[in-house]
């Protein structure tokens, strides 16, 4: 049953259940026909999520002796839902024998060694939890409590103190927020979230209690669980900070448009007085009350980053004050969302209104913005400026956000290298500062860093993974951008059945939100696949296409990065009046950013635009500034092409060196369609070709074709494969089928013998 679910919602239910079947299949029998679509979300309370399972299992403990039980209850408190690592000092405290733990692990539910007791699984851990009184389990905590008093242990201390908590109590809930304060400034915004939920139990002042919610689903999206950051706001307490945020991440991006940009003008009023939806407070506002305060001699130590500062300040070493926006002006970090809301849809409208709005309050906005709608209006030298600035700011430590806009205005210079840098600094900032939603943000504009720079192969490795992460963390809307990129990498890789399914998956699910990043990217990746593998007419069909889609069905960023493929695709269907006047804005643009790769593949334009022995210059021009770029996969591309044409010519010597470099450079980057095109070039030619096979199954298979065959080598079902690639269990068939036609094998357990014997990495 759990196979029928949409993709998102199988992962976020694994996810929820920790991974374990039994919980799983009983999940899915309980879930509404809402939450089974993925509109609701999924229950988040242990006794929701597998009410059988959890009964089954608290029996099987309440049935052990009581001394041993209590321990249980002791070690679980410990452990869940707040890891405190201090059992052994609590057991030691209190003078406890832990000899009655011989029962537990002779009837299998735990052991205990040096690191402390470690449980079945985590559902026998929660029942351990559960099974104990309310009055156990306050003493356990209040025990626990007693013991944790060590550098940085304070907010797992008044997370204990809260939980031992007989009443509400004023006093406590301005001690758990002032924890957890400390807990999101030092990068656990998973543990701030716990802090403010026991708050809210406790407060008796329903306007705070409210107030302590909201902060605390704040907290929980930060922390990646999108499920439990929703089911908080359900009641309506959401501002339009947080609806906005929910709306970006897996809602329609319109609708996260106009509330970021309406939360915008409220901070701007406000002074930024209230917390920003993403866990970047003001400073000097923390935001907790006087009891917080009596806690302050215990200093947190912070993890140091890099460049010395803490994962929540802006101490960076090399960031300047105007870089400084992100993390000390609420309003200024919602205007950075409303820009990605804006770059999701593609609306140049709005990206002109978010400027005006920001101009007009006064609120620092991220050069992205402003270069963006210059870029889209045409001032290219002012948007050069602009996204130059903010590609600059790219430095070791900076804030995620910050980093991620880096990367995307280094992206619209055609500098992949800094696009690169400023990507995998924002996944590792945001993992230090526990921030897992925005891991997966960042990996989504790597990968077009990775479509061109011959990283293919890798690229859709890291982007699988962050499709995984980005459905585990409720970014339905990330992971539509993933499916896209993916499709784009298998388009690459001439996995056409991969690319296919992908973009079919990106497009409906992109055209039912107005996502036109990811719409407009699908599109191209199918127009990609039409044009390499020689299907002109459909490639140039597409791409013009997307020429004349609107915001929320195409993007004029992508419309623009496609320009070089959309004139090679009508040339050779003879179409020429408006593909020269596509390749002369394209060439504008970069005459005016000086980027070699963008340079390379304007001369390349001109070269299929001209005639004759005239396009051989051009040729030569691109190959020399493709020489300082790094779109190796387009530059393998280009020779590909002078060769075709230097054979055309009968100049038979340099036809066949340019058609060997493609071939070469084709089957390193995993690209078997073009490096048959290249073959077919050079039978042509009447030159020798590398052999089509070798001994070697990697050389002979797809990227995706050698991971399915790996995975069938290790023993895994059509089915297993399927779920772990995000596929359907029908294209891991038809893979396999390509497995056994290209290796010339009939069965399963030939391909064990095959991969075994030729020891494939």
């Amino acid at each position: 049953m759990i196979q029928a679910l949409p993709e998102g919602v199988r992962v976020r239910l694994l996810h929820s259940v920790y991974g374990d079947p039994r919980a799983a299949a009983e999940l899915v029998a309980l879930l509404s026909d809402r939450q089974s679509a993925g509109l609701d979300p999924l229950p988040t309370e242990p006794a929701l999520l597998a009410p059988q399972l959890l009964r089954a299992l608290r029996a099987e403990i309440r049935s052990l002796p009581d001394d041993t039980r209590l321990l249980l209850l002791l070690a679980a408190a410990d452990q869940y839902p707040v890891t405190t690592h201090a059992f052994s000092r609590a057991v030691t405290a209190a003078r406890l024998d832990t000899r009655p733990l011989e029962r537990a692990e002779s009837a299998g539910v735990a052991h205990f060694g040096t690191g402390g007791v470690v449980f079945r699984d985590t559902w026998t851990r929660i029942a351990a939890y559960e099974s104990g009184s309310p009055a156990d389990r306050r003493d356990v905590h209040r025990l626990l409590a007693r013991v944790l008093h060590g550098d940085g242990e304070s907010p797992r201390r008044s997370w204990h103190r809260g939980a031992g908590a007989l009443g509400p109590s004023a006093r406590l809930v301005a001690e758990l927020r002032g924890a957890a304060d400390k807990a999101r400034r030092t990068g656990q915004p998973a543990l701030a979230r716990a802090l403010l939920e026991r708050a809210a139990t406790l407060c008796p002042d329903p306007a705070e209690r409210s107030r302590l919610v909201t902060r605390a689903a704040a907290d929980a999206w930060q922390a990646g669980d999108g499920d439990r950051a929703r089911r908080l706001v359900a009641d309506g307490t959401a501002d339009d900070a947080l609806s906005g945020l929910f709306a970006l991440r897996s809602g329609n991006a319109t609708e996260a448009f106009d509330a970021l940009l309406g939360a915008v003008a409220h901070r701007a009023r406000t002074g930024g007085r209230n917390d920003s939806p993403e866990g970047e407070g003001t400073p000097g506002d923390s935001s907790c009350g006087e009891g917080a305060r009596s806690d302050s001699s215990d200093e947190e130590r912070a993890p140091r980053d890099s460049s010395g500062g803490t994962p929540g300040d802006s101490s960076d070493g090399d960031v300047t004050s105007g870089d400084r926006w992100a993390s000390f002006d609420p309003a200024a970090h919602l205007l950075a969302r409303a820009t990605e809301a804006a770059v999701y849809t593609g609306d140049l409208r709005r990206c002109r209104e978010a400027a005006r709005v920001g101009e007009r309050l006064g609120v620092a906005s991220p050069g992205t913005l402003g270069g963006l709608a210059a870029a889209f209006e045409g001032r290219y030298e002012d948007a050069r400026d602009l996204l130059q600035a903010a590609a600059g700011r790219c430095g070791p430590g900076g804030d995620p956000t910050l980093l991620v806009h880096a990367g995307i205005a280094a992206l619209m210079l055609g500098d992949h290298t800094r696009a690169a840098t400023a990507t995998l600094r924002a996944a590792a900032s945001a993992r230090a500062r526990g921030a897992a939603g925005v891991q997966a943000q960042a990996m989504e504009f790597r990968a077009y860093a990775d479509f061109w720079t011959g990283r293919p192969q890798a690229g859709r490795a890291a982007a699988t993974e962050a499709l995984h992460q980005a459905y585990a963390t409720g970014q339905d809307n990330g992971a539509c951008h993933l499916q896209a990129a993916l499709a784009m990498f298998a388009a690459i890789t001439g996995d056409a059945d991969v690319c296919r399914e992908r973009a079919a998956a990106a497009r409906s699910y992109a055209l039912a939100r107005g996502l036109g990043l990811p719409a407009a990217l699908a599109q191209w990746a199918l127009a990609f696949l039409d044009l390499t593998d020689g299907r002109f007419a459909g490639a140039a069909a597409r791409l013009r296409a997307l020429a004349g889609f609107g915001p929320g069905h195409g993007h004029r960023a992508i419309r623009h990065l496609a320009t070089p493929h959309y004139v090679e695709a009508a040339v050779r269907t003879g179409d020429t009046r408006i593909a020269r006047a596509a390749h002369a804005d394209y060439h504008r643009w970069a005459t005016v950013v000086r980027s070699p790769d963008d340079l390379a593949l304007s001369a390349r334009c001109r070269a299929l635009l001209a005639p004759g022995e005239e396009a051989v210059e051009h040729y030569r021009a691109a190959l020399a500034l493709h020489a300082r770029g790094t779109r190796d996969f387009e530059r393998a591309r280009t020779e590909l092409l002078f060769g075709s044409a230097l054979r055309r010519l009968r100049h038979r010597t340099e036809a066949r060196d340019r058609l060997h470099s493609a071939l070469e450079a084709f089957d390193h980057f995993g690209a078997p369609h073009c490096a048959a095109r290249a073959r077919a070039e050079l039978r042509a030619l009447g030159a020798p070709a590398a052999p089509t096979h070798s001994a070697d199954p990697a050389t002979r298979l797809t990227a995706q074709q050698l991971l399915v065959a790996r995975m069938v080598a290790e023993g895994a079902t059509n089915r297993e494969i399927a779920a772990r690639l995000a596929l359907s269990p029908r294209t891991i068939d038809h893979h396999l089928r390509g497995v056994f036609t290209r290796l010339g094998i009939r069965s399963r357990i030939d391909l064990v013998r095959l991969i075994a014997g030729s020891e494939v990495p």
